[in-house]
């Protein structure tokens, strides 16, 4: 299976096993991406997911061979993307483990989700430059989104090689850490997200990406109606019993 899921709960990891073309992504594994994805959010022992590539990279993009033989991706207006999952917006987190290349569709894949934890020999890039490939996978409008739209543009326009330290100072990778280790630093994020108090997590998540197309004033206020089905639900009652007996002081939780 080009998609293989490993659930280890409360962490539900994703995997791109293909790699004998670089985890590129054809139309079959599209479709079972964008499926591992909704069973991660219908799953509620699962918090958060981690997206991974076997074989030492992230994902290359679409299959061009694939492509060449007359075996496309979905290109549909509606329903999921060129790439599978990335027109949803889930409800809880997704890491990215990035090693090797993520790059053209893959670095797509990569914007799409919550944070990058990536190895420090790991490239970023719009290599599909090269081939007269567009990004349509949300590439153009999270990128700027990410980075700023001059950095974005110097990624866009030149097509170059972006390596993991200059997309730490970017903001594009949030985390750098040794050769062969995202997976398990990425897995180990998601296990102290998933201690928090989830509805509260979850609805801050969720506000900070619709803020996006609202002037000020409907921005707030739709963070001060997720806050309050957060303090509807009483989570913040147990978050304060544990406040006063000592806990979450002094970085510990």
């Amino acid at each position: 299976m080009p998609i293989e899921i490993e659930k280890n709960y409360p962490v539900f990891t994703i995997i791109i096993n293909n790699p004998d073309v670089q985890n590129a992504v054809d139309r079959l594994s599209a479709q079972q991406l964008a499926d591992a994805f909704r069973k991660f959010e219908n799953d509620e022992d699962a918090l958060v997911a981690v997206l991974w590539g076997s074989g030492g990279n992230f994902c290359a993009g679409a299959n061009l061979k694939a492509i060449a033989e007359g075996r496309t991706n979905r290109i549909e207006l509606e329903g999921d993307g060129p790439m599978g999952p990335t027109r949803m917006l889930l409800s809880k987190p997704v890491i990215a483990a990035v090693a090797g290349y993520a790059v053209a569709g893959g670095l797509e894949l990569a914007l799409w989700c919550d944070l990058r934890v990536v190895e420090k020999s790991a490239i970023f890039g719009v290599f599909c430059r090269r081939f007269g490939v567009p990004l349509i996978d949300g590439g153009t409008i999270r990128l700027p989104r990410l980075i700023g739209l001059s950095r974005a543009l110097d990624m866009i326009l030149t097509g170059r090689a972006v390596s993991a330290g200059e997309a730490l100072n970017w903001g594009l990778a949030n985390r750098v850490v040794e050769d062969r280790k995202s997976r398990e630093e990425a897995e180990s994020v998601a296990k102290e997200i998933s201690k928090f108090p989830q509805i509260c997590m979850r609805n801050d998540r969720l506000s900070a990406y619709e803020q996006y197309g609202l002037n000020i004033n409907e921005a707030l206020k739709n963070e001060f109606e997720y806050g309050l089905k957060t303090l509807a639900s009483g989570e913040y009652l147990e978050g304060s019993r544990k406040f006063k007996n000592g806990k979450g002081k002094h970085g510990e939780f």
